[in-house]
């Protein structure tokens, strides 16, 4: 019988061993970061706790588009063959019938959306599995692409799905795809339950060269800092990725939230103080080959779409279970809830939560670290939204930047981040999305008994 992913027990038949080599931490110097990631994380979490308080009651309603804004669309497909112990997004076992019913809801919806009078130029697939139904999927995005007028499209998916069947149907519809990797070390990887369920590291690469060729840009997401990870692991990930056919990768930094604590302990001793080593060597050793798009991702080529809608973009409208939007500087929330999903759609009504207006100096600060994950913030964009310099709101912000020297330049129309101190984003970006990952625990909550079994979620309260 095939166990979930996330099932401890999983885990605990394989964890990481004790490094020999020393700590990571013990062996790099953090070029003077350590302070200011420790000041930046105290001060950062119980504002994004704040920031990210979304009221989940009531039926609200998105606003209708704006005239001259742009937009990105966001498709979330909840569905997975077996789940991850470091996931924390929407996620449940795959049931078929399940499944089609979700799909057909998500056409509905997308329907419903039109109404509103929405276009977008760009649309993200994120799951969950999405390519676990292809020609489900492919129905989707053929649906958007004729409702929207979709230039661009990036989906995930997973290594076991990198397949003749699946990419054929798949190439000429996407432009980017992107596959969860998360290590190439076959430690790592049954550690966390993926060797045997997406294959050896070898035969994980096999497929990426032939997947590759099919897409403009072809993505693989990798995670750093897993308990007992090691700079030798890292350093043996990185040179997989320089000699792959990927052109792009994207390196995260593991967010651990309550919802996934217990599952990554069974690894090992999760070490928050060797992220900034970690993140420092990949940073380095990548530089060989690849260039920085943002302060994760890291391309063959600039400009190239990158891993993350919501720094792209900065409004974007979420559909499917457990997609979130940001419009008009408010934050909205899909139910997390399958059939209260189902059941809304049904009635012909968006399947909203929740939602939080953010006030005016949140949406200045959630601006400043959308547009620094991408390196750059842009002064006169600033100026024509908020009728005030960045340097009168963005004061405080700008001065710590500017203090800690990570403020590469300062011009009339732009300030530019030094790239030796981008972690400092870095650290930003985690505590922001490991409150959203907070988010998600709570609105997991509300599940029914026989949902919370689909998604092997136990009691966080």
């Amino acid at each position: 019988m095939t166990q979930s992913k996330s099932d401890p027990k999983i885990i605990n038949k394989h964890p990481v061993e004790t490094p020999t080599e020393k700590p990571v931490n013990a062996r790099r110097s953090g070029s003077g970061l350590r302070l200011p990631e420790r000041i930046l994380t105290w001060y950062l979490r119980p504002m994004m706790k704040s920031l990210l308080n979304i009221r989940q009651d009531g039926h609200p309603d998105l606003p209708p588009a704006r005239s001259g804004r742009k937009y990105s669309l966001y498709v979330h497909i909840p569905f997975c063959e077996t789940l991850c112990p470091y996931c924390s997004f929407n996620r449940f076992i795959y049931r078929e019938e399940l499944s089609r019913c979700y799909f057909a809801d998500l056409h509905a919806e997308l329907d419903l959306i039109t109404r509103l009078g929405y276009q977008f130029e760009t649309m993200y697939i994120g799951g969950g599995t999405p390519t676990i139904m292809i020609d489900e999927l492919t129905g989707i995005i053929d649906r958007a692409k004729q409702l929207f007028n979709i230039l661009e499209v990036s989906c995930e998916t997973n290594p076991n799905h990198l397949i003749p069947e699946i990419i054929q149907k798949l190439k000429g519809r996407v432009d980017r795809m992107s596959v969860g990797v998360q290590s190439f070390d076959p430690q790592i990887l049954r550690a966390i339950g993926r060797l045997e369920k997406f294959g050896s590291p070898e035969l994980i690469l096999e497929r990426i060269a032939y997947a590759a060729p099919h897409f403009s840009t072809f993505n693989v997401d990798m995670i750093f800092n897993f308990p007992g990870q090691t700079e030798a692991m890292i350093r043996n990930d990185v040179e997989k990725i320089i000699h792959s056919a990927a052109n792009q990768v994207t390196f995260y930094p593991l967010m651990v939230s309550q919802s996934v604590r217990h599952s990554i302990g069974i690894m090992g001793k999760y070490d928050p103080k060797a992220e900034l080593g970690l993140y420092q060597q990949i940073h380095e050793q990548l530089s060989q080959a690849f260039k920085s798009e943002s302060v994760w991702t890291f391309t063959r080529q600039q400009h190239q779409l990158i891993d993350e809608y919501i720094a792209s973009y900065e409004e974007y409208l979420g559909v499917g279970s457990g997609s979130f939007s940001y419009l008009d500087g408010s934050l909205y929330l899909n139910t997390f809830s399958l059939s209260a999903y189902h059941k809304a759609i049904s009635n012909g009504r968006l399947a909203l939560s929740g939602y939080r207006k953010f006030s005016r100096p949140d949406q200045m600060k959630y601006r400043f670290l959308m547009q620094f994950f991408n390196g750059h913030l842009d002064k006169h964009h600033f100026q024509e939204d908020f009728k005030l310099p960045v340097e009168i709101g963005l004061w405080k912000e700008l001065l710590f930047m500017k203090l800690w020297g990570a403020i590469h330049s300062d011009n009339a129309g732009s300030i530019h981040l030094d790239s030796q101190k981008q972690y400092l984003i870095v650290v930003m970006m985690r505590e922001f999305f490991n409150s959203v990952n907070q988010l998600r625990d709570q609105a997991r909550r509300s599940l029914s008994e026989k949902e919370r079994l689909l998604c092997q979620i136990t009691d966080q309260s």
